[in-house]
């Protein structure tokens, strides 16, 4: 959830801020010369909302809408057909969004929530405080080159461009640009649409160009971080079960989980998610090894029917399944180190029968879900790991490029690798969410241009255009309202 002081200082700052602007405002000695002051700046104030306005980028805006008329033409043209394909195709995705939504509500299946196309993001409850920063810059990003879109198209087609400005609305940062309206009611519907469109459309490219770079990442960082060797630890968190004297630290290189090579971040999570759907994995000892290092212990039942003979007090000892000729259900307590560390991996018996001399499978006997996992990260000594899989997935941060020479960062490819998963995210989020046919949105104008350009010759009267627009859109408000609503019930409420 979100930490209770960090939504103490959010409130508390936005009511010192409101406070002191209306004591200002209503001070008669100084309320000329703060709004004096405000309009200089280009600054206005409102309860959880303040925004910027400058128009020291004007200029750079009219050149980027000059520079060659034929090639934005056709750029924003395009942006235009996507955009209009975009008002249609978010319906449908927030249609089947809302549908998938009802049916998780119905069936109560919370393993499901994951599976959505589209999802209700809350800081501190689906997204991590420590991502927050990412979240932030994303969103900022992908505001400003819709606004630029905006921008850039409105001058190629010869609409007064006012100035840029950014807002901060609570705590989500975002971008604006002011259009003179009489232009822009002025021209016809077509180029109307390239304006309308061309965020949607900006939002798109930005998305797609993301996915690019993070496709390529190991090419364009090939000069000083190699891929291909393992996954390299870049954090572990202090509660993490890998986290101690024999366990993972920042600059390891883990190669193997159990059989399973790793030579990425995504072998490491595909291995981890194999480890936990399949039972344990046994380890081949030798027969005199066994009789050697196993003692006397008490066999008994847990609660879900698994076998524990080990004493509950021992740290090191793990309690082992095996079977021979006479007896397929032997158990013995063993020093887990010692018995498996330079053992191979078994399934049966037979997976051991190699040189000729006698050797045994043995299995740790551990409750369900729990798995014995033997972690490689040469040149230290394996780390034994023992418990839910999960919880090394969650608590262990890896990266899969190493750095050619030291004094090079291990994190900068995260950071470089997390900020385009989140500009392909949130980029394509606000492009769907902006095309949807909903009050207040790009979607609105979109689709009052689309019914302009479409219906003129078949619905004479404006007005019926108008209320067939206006029908649309209260439709598209409600599905949208509606996904909003449930998806945040679904987070936070369950």
């Amino acid at each position: 959830m979100i930490p209770i002081p960090v939504v103490v200082c959010v409130l508390g700052g936005w009511c010192v801020i409101y406070l002191a602007d209306t004591l200002l405002r209503s001070s008669s000695s100084l309320k000329a010369s703060y709004e004096d002051w405000l309009m200089s700046y280009g600054l206005s104030i409102s309860p959880f909302h303040m925004r910027w306005q400058t128009a020291l980028f004007n200029r750079l805006f009219y050149s980027w809408g000059r520079w060659k008329p034929r090639f934005l033409y056709l750029w924003f043209s395009i942006g235009m057909v996507f955009g209009i394909v975009a008002m249609f195709g978010s319906v449908v995705l927030l249609g089947k969004t809302l549908m998938q939504t009802l049916t998780l509500m119905i069936t109560e299946a919370p393993a499901g929530q994951n599976d959505r196309m589209l999802q209700v993001v809350v800081p501190g409850v689906n997204l991590p405080i420590s991502q927050l920063t990412y979240f932030f810059t994303a969103i900022l990003i992908s505001g400003v080159i819709h606004e630029v879109g905006h921008g850039v198209a409105a001058i190629r087609e010869q609409v007064r461009f006012n100035g840029f400005g950014i807002f901060i609305f609570i705590v989500y940062p975002g971008a604006f640009v002011d259009l003179f309206t009489t232009h822009l009611q002025l021209i016809s519907p077509v180029q109307q649409l390239r304006i309308f469109c061309a965020g949607v459309w900006h939002n798109f490219v930005l998305g797609v160009a993301s996915l690019i770079v993070l496709f390529l990442l190991p090419a364009i960082l090939f000069p000083f971080y190699y891929t291909g060797v393992g996954a390299l630890v870049t954090e572990v968190t202090e509660d993490s079960p890998a986290n101690g004297p024999r366990g993972l630290f920042v600059g390891d290189l883990v190669t193997n989980l159990q059989d399973c090579s790793v030579r990425g971040v995504e072998d490491w999570n595909s291995c981890l998610g194999e480890i936990s759907q399949k039972t344990q994995i046994g380890y081949c000892i030798n027969a005199a090894t066994l009789q050697q290092l196993s003692f006397p212990a008490r066999v008994y039942r847990r609660l879900d029917g698994t076998v524990e003979c080990c004493s509950n007090s021992s740290l090191t000892d793990v309690c082992f399944s095996y079977s021979n000729n006479l007896d397929s259900h032997l158990y013995a307590c063993l020093p887990a180190r010692k018995a498996i560390e330079a053992s191979q991996v078994c399934r049966t018996n037979m997976d051991c029968q190699k040189d000729f001399v006698p050797s045994l499978c043995v299995t740790p006997s551990l409750e369900n879900q729990t798995r014995l996992i033997r972690v490689k990260h040469p040149p230290h000594v394996d780390m034994l790991f023992v418990g839910h899989p999960m919880h090394l997935q969650y608590t262990v941060s890896l990266s899969s490029f190493v750095p050619r020479h030291n004094f090079l960062s291990i994190d900068l490819p995260v950071v470089i690798e997390t900020m385009c998963k989140y500009l392909i995210s949130l980029s394509g989020a606000l492009a769907v969410i902006n095309a949807v046919p909903c009050f207040a949105l790009d979607g609105q104008w979109i689709l009052n241009s689309f019914l302009e350009a479409t219906l003129a010759s078949l619905i004479v009267e404006k007005q019926n255009r108008e209320l067939v627009g206006f029908l649309i859109l209260l439709a598209g408000s409600a599905l949208l309202a509606a996904n909003v609503a449930l998806g945040l019930w679904l987070v936070t409420a369950r």
